[in-house]
């Protein structure tokens, strides 16, 4: 009998972009990112990819007290592979994005794969009011925003990190994204095989149609050839739908509220493990099982648990 098919579910639990007034059940706190961090790992996330954030008044932080203040938790609690971002938020310069994982050395980090405009701004048009004073102008102030993710950049955050045993997820938002890997791979920076998450539907990156994605498997079929891995992250009304067709095509997926507050149209999600959930159900109507957690260590080639800094 031929083994199930599998593929791997991904979680952005809380991301530095969004705001708590968008969603209630956004998680922020420290305790809020942790219950909601195992609970995704319960519902069947293998990979938990985690931002923090100041305790006080949810700004986005990249400080390593933010992250120690929930990430013990959430590796007493569940097997889940702990993926720290090194994107933290536009307005962050590099240094500053990957100081934690320094000292956290986690099994895997997100890379952003190229500069772009990374803009949210129209989302200020939409709320009468903010819980904190910092909110409606960080968010206004994208329009202008530059996510500076330059070849030195990435070059930086690889040297610091690859030699503590780090696994990168390399999010690529267009297809200039991908050739830059395979330059840098040529140069010898990275290691086959590499991890490929193809981010549709955030403005200033390729949009969230099916076209593109069959694009951009194409393009990295071209440039990798049986060298890599991926998955697919779909912003917004098109999270869900992206992700089956990935799966469809024998990709992975990520869900989150990172990047969609939503379960449905008009509903918000009430947690991750809801989205995670819905992932599944989709998964199982097409007979593919989630991965576990050690099984996603194998497929990636990932260090191991017990060789994280937390």
């Amino acid at each position: 009998m031929a083994k199930p098919k599998k593929a791997i579910i991904s979680c952005a639990v809380t991301g530095a972009i969004h705001t708590p007034t968008m969603s209630p059940h956004l998680p922020v706190t420290h305790d809020q990112i942790a219950e909601q961090a195992i609970a995704a790992a319960e519902a069947g996330a293998a990979i938990l990819h985690l931002h923090t954030r100041d305790n006080t008044d949810g700004r986005p932080s990249v400080k390593l007290d933010d992250y120690m203040a929930f990430l013990p938790r959430v590796k007493q609690s569940t097997d889940a592979v702990v993926n720290i971002t090194t994107g933290g938020a536009p307005t962050m310069q590099i240094r500053e994005r990957i100081d934690a994982s320094r000292t956290l050395a986690p099994e895997m980090c997100s890379l952003n794969m190229g500069s772009m405009n990374f803009a949210f701004h129209p989302l200020a048009e939409r709320y009468d009011s903010f819980l904190h004073d910092w909110e409606k102008p960080y968010i206004e102030g994208s329009e202008a925003n530059i996510f500076r993710n330059t070849l030195a950049d990435i070059r930086e955050a690889a040297e610091a990190l690859l030699p503590l045993g780090v696994k990168f997820e390399h999010e690529c938002y267009d297809v200039g994204h991908l050739y830059n890997l395979r330059f840098l791979m040529d140069r010898g920076l990275f290691e086959a095989p590499v991890f490929l998450q193809f981010v549709f539907g955030v403005t200033g990156g390729i949009g969230a149609d099916v076209d593109n994605l069959l694009f951009m498997k194409r393009t990295a079929d071209r440039l990798f050839g049986d060298d890599y891995r991926w998955s697919v992250l779909g912003a917004g009304a098109a999270q869900m739908p992206l992700a089956a067709t990935a799966l469809q095509l024998g990709g992975n997926v990520r869900v989150g509220l990172e990047d969609s507050l939503f379960i449905s149209r008009g509903e918000l999600a009430v947690s991750n493990a809801q989205q995670v959930e819905k992932i599944g159900r989709i998964m199982a109507e097409l007979g593919i099982e989630p991965a576990t957690a050690d099984e996603a260590r194998e497929i990636l080639g990932l260090k191991g648990g017990d060789k994280v800094g937390f």
